[in-house]
């Protein structure tokens, strides 16, 4: 599946130039007690300085979505080696 870096800008989600795209695997708690891999591929604030982060999860079939960065639920994982 190839994935869009074009941002919602018109569903309330930044303009391009707004937005840091990266490649940041995470871990994600699901709030269950059960973990998810996954991927932060964009960075934003907003005007109210608020964080949010495109997060897709691994699975579950659900596409990238924009939302609040919390990082006592998504854990940023490393790029490269240790």
């Amino acid at each position: 599946m190839v994935e869009s870096r074009r941002s919602p800008a018109g569903a309330g989600g930044p303009a391009d130039p707004d937005v840091e795209w990266v490649y940041q695997p995470v871990e994600v708690d699901l709030g269950d007690g059960a973990w998810a891999l996954g991927r932060i591929s964009g960075w934003w604030q907003d005007a109210a300085g608020e964080t949010w982060c495109r997060l897709r999860l691994n699975r579950g079939g659900r596409p990238a979505c924009w939302e609040p960065f919390d990082p006592a639920r998504v854990l940023l994982l490393p790029v490269a080696g240790l």
